[in-house]
Parts: C-alpha cells; structure tokens; sequence
C-alpha cells in the first residue's frame, strides 16, 4: 500500500483527528489510560511519519520520478546527492540542506557508496571496492540513514512543538501561529537514496535477496554495475571485467521483481556500464544467429583469423562472419576486447538495459569530459530519446589537472598563446591566479550545469565527499591540537565556527536525542520526569 502523501491542510487535520481519536480511545479504556496525553500522543505521531522502510521507500520513489519528469522538461532541472558513509553524515547533509536552501530540500538526494561502505563499514577492517564487504553492510547502513533521519525529523518538530507551548504560555498569539504554520508546513528531512548494489554479490538470485533487503531499508532507487561479481573492481581501476548482456539483463530482472514484490511498482534501476574502462570478459557469449546479442557482443572481442590446421589445443573459436576466429585468451582464461571498442559496447551496454527494464544509465568514465560523455549519449538516444544517467563526479579524477588540461588545448585550438602554461605541468599553484587557471575553474563550476544541459544528465552525485571531508578535517585539528596551538587550535578550528556558523551539532545532546527524550520522559513520568535540560545543562552556554 503506498503511504498517504498529506497537504499541509491534511497534516494539520491529521493532528487533530490524532487528538480527537486518542481522546475517543482513552475514554473507552477508562481510568487506567487517564495518564496518556491525548496531545502527546499526536506529536510523537508526527514525529514518526514513515513506520516502515517500504512507506519510505514508496514516498521517495514518487519523489524521484517526478524529478525525473521534470528534468525532461528542463534539463536546468538536474538532481544532485553527496555519498554517506554514516546515518550522522547523512542526517548533517540534510539539516544543512534545510538551513542554506530556504527549508527545501528538493532535488538534493544521498548517495551510498559501496566503495565507502567497503573502506569504512566492513568487521574485515579497510577493504578495497571489490564487492569483500559483507553483503548486510549496504543494507544496514540505508537503515541506519533513514534513522538518522528521521530522528532529525523528531528534533526539528520537537523543537517546534516546545516554541509554540511557550508562546502559548506567554499569550503570544502572532508567535503561536508562525511556529503553527512552521509545524503545518514541515519538511521532512527524508529524501531518495540512489544505493550501490555493486555487481550484485553472486549471481541473480543472491541480486535479488540482496535488492529486497535494500527496499524494505527504504531504498527507491538501486545502481548495479555489468561486471563480473567474483572479479567486481573499482570502477577507476585497472582489471575490470564485464559479463554478457544476458547475465546482466537477468539481474535487471531481478531487481525488478524484488522491487514488484514489495509492492514499490516505480522503483528506479540504474544500470551501470563500466565497460569503457574494462578491457576483458570472462565469458563469451552464446549467439543463435548473426547479428543477436551475444553475437553483436563476442563482435567486440580481439580476434585472430585462423586456419583448421593451425588450430592448438584448447583453443576457443569462433566462426564470425563465415570465418574461423580465435579470441585472445590471457594466462587468466580471461579474453580481451579490441583496443578502441570502449564507447561503442558502453552505447550498446546502455541500449540493451534500457529496452530491458533499466530506468537510468550510470557510464562509468575515466575523466569529466562532456563532449565525451555527451557523445555517447547523443548516440544512446538516437534509440532512446529520453535516456538519462546519472554520473559519478568522482573524487578519483584530478579535476583541477583534467579541466586546466582541456582549457589548454581549447585554447591553443583557439590560437591563443599559451606559452605561459606547461601542460605537463598545470597543477602548480602559480597557475591558479591565471587566465587559465580561472577560466577552468568556471569550466568546474558549471559542470553539472552544462552536462545536464549537454549530456543528458539527470543526477550528479560526488561518491566520496565525506571520506575525503573527513580526512581533511581530522588532519588539520589535529596538526593543531598536538601542536602549539593546543586547546584553542579546537576553538578556532571547530567550535567557534560552529557557534558563528549555526551548526546544530555544536549543542551535541541536543542532536544526539536528549531534549526528544525529555519530552518522552515528561509524557511518560509526569512531574516526576527526571530531565537533562535542566538550567545546569551545559548545552545553555549554546
């Protein structure tokens, strides 16, 4: 069943029919419930708004298709998410989304990183993007994610609900409505999750299980990749290998039907391609006829004519195009494409799990350039006319290397001079302040912009921001504090900016839930409530 998405007008109605109806019951339980706060009752409901993972899962896959629609309209209508690795990670996103965005958090998702869940999540300790993690992992964390936020639904709408007692108590009327209208008109801070189900973990039945405990976590939205799950690499390493369209169309198909099963009709697939950077294949592929699929894919590989008796032992042939053929095979019983055929299996690739049941098209490249990117695109929508992707603006490129490199040769195509500037050598910070320097800045800028508008892309998520946030930050307070700066390199560093900046966790038991259960504790001890945020509670110092 899909949950009921309330207009303001029903929100308010729903709390007070939350009033109305716990009233009616406690009158029917007699004495015994006297104690229960009809009114309580009403604000933790609204505090609770997704009972389920599939509620959340059902709520956010209407919210991903209607920004789907609305990019086809307007590609300026791009969406744009930041990879987590924690549910606090997530939750901070969110709540800084609300505060910089005017309260709104349209268009701004999260991404779950297998890679990050992989580094960081794993009992095996730091592990590389290979699909070694446990399988549970990925599920668990969209759990905790959405816990998260949820929870920082519960603080912003307890917060609300404090202000408006108190205006109440003190007769201030034009308070009491604002802070009405604010808890009328809540936004939550539950938004999609595009998460990462890299190859798959096994074959499609292990897809599939996986694919259902991802939904009933709340996931909408699942991105599998086309490489071989025992052999899985990260998408910006060396070594990748792919499989045949049919065993990936299979997992299509089974991501499908765990998301049919579950009853979210409209989930989204993202079907990934990494085959412009994966050179080998594990399989070949069975073909029928000439032409089919599997034909249309062994058309790719390193083949070598060759004669009944020059045949060796072992040898694989193939008969193509009404001659014997010999795939290259590697000491790895591995065999390798032709040099070159990236973007064509990519474009392939891409057309074949669209017709089959994908809903977005992930192609994985080697470096941020929208003609390229475009290109293949161009080419995908000659059949697909409204093909999508969504693309991983990766911290695995050098950005500012990669676009200083592209103005150089824009503007030596231009006839610029360019005899100030040493391509080899662009990341040097005396390039920063230059004409160069800052014109591809701008190019970085306006990146998703322009590849929204020029590329066909719908989502634009960086997968590791907080990993390499978080990296940074603990190296700098840390040079700091053990250095002679000591306490006041936190001070300055941290809680001071905290304080001028308006960040939320700088009342720490706040954020961690202690003024939420203050509100329970009232509810559930009455004037024998115990509660922490007293005026002795250092967090008033905030």
């Amino acid at each position: 069943m899909k949950p009921m998405i309330l207009s303001k007008d029903q929100t308010m109605s729903q709390y007070q029919d939350d009033i109305k109806n716990t009233s009616t019951l406690k009158e029917a339980q007699g004495k015994s419930w006297d104690a229960i706060s009809s009114q309580s009752v009403a604000r933790m409901r609204a505090q609770n708004r997704f009972k389920t993972g599939l509620d959340i899962a059902q709520y956010t896959a209407d919210i991903m298709r209607a920004d789907m629609d609305r990019y086809d309209a307007d590609s300026a209508n791009y969406t744009q998410s930041l990879g987590c690795w924690h549910g606090f990670i997530g939750q901070q996103k969110m709540i800084s989304i609300k505060k910089h965005f005017g309260g709104q958090t349209d268009g701004r998702y999260l991404y779950l990183s297998g890679w990050m869940v992989a580094a960081l999540r794993s009992q095996f300790g730091p592990l590389p993007d290979q699909s070694m993690h446990e399988k549970t992992s990925v599920a668990a964390l969209i759990a905790e994610l959405y816990t998260f936020l949820r929870q920082a639904d519960a603080r912003e709408l307890g917060g609300l609900f404090r202000e408006l007692d108190a205006a109440k108590a003190a007769g201030d009327s034009a308070k009491e409505k604002v802070t009405q209208e604010a808890i009328d008109g809540h936004v939550t801070h539950v938004v999609p999750i595009i998460a990462d189900i890299d190859a798959g973990f096994g074959n499609a039945e292990a897809t599939y299980l996986m694919a259902k405990q991802m939904i009933e976590a709340g996931a909408c939205c699942i991105q599998i990749e086309n490489q071989v799950s025992d052999e899985k690499q990260c998408g910006h390493q060396d070594g990748k290998v792919t499989v045949p369209h049919v065993d990936f169309i299979a997992k299509l198909r089974a991501v499908r039907y765990a998301f049919l099963e579950l009853g979210i009709d409209n989930g989204i697939i993202v079907a990934r391609t990494d085959s412009l950077g994966a050179g080998l294949t594990k399989q070949i592929a069975v073909t029928s006829e000439p032409g089919d699929l599997g034909d249309q894919y062994n058309a790719f590989l390193d083949c070598e004519e060759i004669s009944q008796e020059s045949m060796k032992n072992g040898d694989v042939i193939l008969k193509q195009n009404g001659k014997l053929v010999r795939p290259k095979r590697l000491p790895s019983n591995l065999f390798q494409f032709k040099q070159g055929t990236g973007e064509a299996r990519c474009v392939l690739d891409s057309i074949t799990s669209l017709q089959n049941g994908a809903d977005l098209l992930w192609i994985e490249t080697e470096k941020p350039h929208i003609e390229q990117i475009g290109g293949m695109v161009n080419a995908i929508r000659e059949v697909i006319p409204n093909a999508k992707l969504v693309y991983n603006n990766s911290p695995s490129f050098n950005w500012t290397l990669n676009f200083r490199q592209q103005m150089f040769d824009a503007m030596s195509e231009a006839g610029e001079d360019v005899s100030a500037y040493n391509r080899d050598d662009l990341m040097d910070a005396k390039y920063d302040e230059t004409d160069l320097g800052m014109r591809a800045d701008d190019k970085i800028r306006t990146f998703q912009a322009d590849a929204a508008r020029e590329a066909g892309i719908f989502h634009h998520l960086i997968t590791l921001p907080t990993y390499h946030t978080a990296a940074l930050s603990t190296d700098n307070l840390s040079k700091e504090y053990f250095g002679e700066q000591g306490m006041l390199g936190y001070v300055l560093g941290v809680q001071r900016k905290e304080i001028r900046e308006g960040i939320a966790c700088v009342k720490h038991q706040n954020m961690s839930g202690s003024d939420i259960g203050d509100d329970h504790k009232e509810a559930f001890c009455g004037d024998a409530a115990l509660k922490a945020g007293g005026k002795d509670n250092t967090m008033n110092q905030f």
